[in-house]
C-alpha cells in the first residue's frame, strides 16, 4: 500500500510540472497549446537515448532532455506569431504531437520503435522501495523549483506583460512589446519545463514506449489546469493532485458497490469515466475559473 501512495504522489508531481508549463503557456499568455505530450515525449527520449546509446551521466541527460524540447518548440513557437487565433494553434501543436509520435514509432534506428528503451535510474543499486522514494524526494524539488521560478515570473514585469498580451495582443503591441519575443519565449520556456518532466517521467517508468504518449495525456493535463484554475500555480498542482485523486481513486468504486450491482471489470472502466467526466463537468459549471483561478482570468 505505502508504494502504491508512492507512486500517486510520484504521478501527482509529474501532472504539476506538466500542468504549470501549460499554465504558462496558457492560463498567462494565452497559447492554446495541444501538442504538450509531443514536448513531454521529447524530454523522455533525449534523456533516454543521451544516458543509454551515448552514455551521458544522468545530470547531462536531464539537461539534454530540457534543451531538445526547448529547441523542438521554437519553429512551433514562430508559428504561433502567424497563428494568432488560438484555436489554429491547438490545431498545430495536436498535430505536431502525433508527428513525434510518429517519429518514435517508426525511427527504429534512434529510438528502437515500438520494442522501447530502457532507462536508468538516477542511483543504481538501490532497492525498488529506496528507488520510489528517492524518485518522489527528486520530483518534489523539481516542482518546487518550477513553482518558484513561475511565481516569481508572474509578479516580474515579464509576467505583467505576457498577461497584457494574453488580455489584448493589440494592444500590448501598441505599446511596443515585441510580441513575437514574449510569445516564442514563453513557448519555449513551458516546453523545457515539459521536457524536464519527460526526463523524469522516463526514470520513474523505467521503459519507453511511444504509446506511453498518446493525446490523452495532453487532455489530462488540461483537465488539471481547469479544474484547479486557470492563472493559477497553486491551482495546477491542485488540479493535478484531484486528477489523480479522481483516476486512481474511482478504481475502488467496485468495492462499495452492493453485491447485486456488480459489474464486469469492462463495464466498470465504464462507470469510472463516466464518474470522472461527470465531476469535470461539474467544476467548471460551479467554478468556471477553477477552484484557485483567478479572479480576472
Amino acid at each position: 500500500m505505502t508504494g502504491y501512495l508512492l507512486a500517486m504522489l510520484t504521478q501527482t508531481g509529474l501532472y504539476a510540472l506538466l500542468a504549470l508549463s501549460l499554465n504558462l503557456q496558457w492560463g498567462y499568455t494565452g497559447l492554446l497549446n495541444f501538442g504538450q505530450v509531443g514536448f513531454f515525449a521529447c524530454g523522455a527520449y533525449a534523456y533516454a537515448i543521451t544516458t543509454g546509446m551515448l552514455s551521458w551521466h544522468p545530470v547531462a541527460g536531464f539537461i539534454a532532455a530540457v534543451v531538445a524540447a526547448a529547441l523542438v518548440a521554437f519553429p512551433i513557437g514562430v508559428a504561433s506569431i502567424r497563428l494568432r487565433l488560438p484555436f489554429y494553434l491547438a490545431i498545430a501543436t495536436l498535430g505536431f504531437s502525433e508527428m513525434v509520435r510518429a517519429v518514435l514509432t517508426n525511427e527504429s534506428w534512434l529510438t528502437n520503435g515500438t520494442r522501447g528503451l530502457p532507462v536508468r535510474f538516477f542511483v543504481p543499486g538501490l532497492a525498488p522501495f529506496s528507488n520510489q522514494i528517492v524518485m518522489l524526494a527528486i520530483v518534489v524539488l523539481a516542482v518546487a523549483f518550477v513553482f518558484i521560478l513561475l511565481e516569481r515570473l508572474g509578479s516580474s514585469p515579464f509576467g505583467r506583460t505576457i498577461e497584457a498580451i494574453r488580455d489584448n495582443e493589440d494592444a500590448a503591441r501598441s505599446l511596443g512589446k515585441d510580441v513575437a519575443f514574449y510569445k516564442i519565449k514563453v513557448f519555449m520556456l513551458g516546453a523545457a519545463i515539459a521536457g524536464g518532466a519527460g526526463a523524469l517521467n522516463a526514470v520513474y517508468v523505467g521503459y519507453l514506449v511511444p504509446d506511453q504518449f498518446l493525446p490523452i495525456v495532453t487532455f489530462y493535463i488540461w483537465m488539471a489546469m481547469v479544474i484547479g484554475g486557470s492563472g493559477s500555480n497553486r491551482g495546477a498542482i491542485l488540479g493535478s493532485a484531484l486528477l489523480v485523486f479522481f483516476l486512481e481513486g474511482s478504481r475502488f468504486l467496485k468495492d462499495f458497490m452492493p453485491p447485486e450491482l456488480a459489474l464486469s471489470d469492462a463495464r466498470m472502466a465504464a462507470v469510472r469515466y463516466l464518474a470522472i467526466g461527470a465531476i469535470l463537468t461539474l467544476v467548471p459549471l460551479y467554478w468556471p475559473r477553477g477552484l484557485l483561478g483567478r479572479k480576472g482570468f
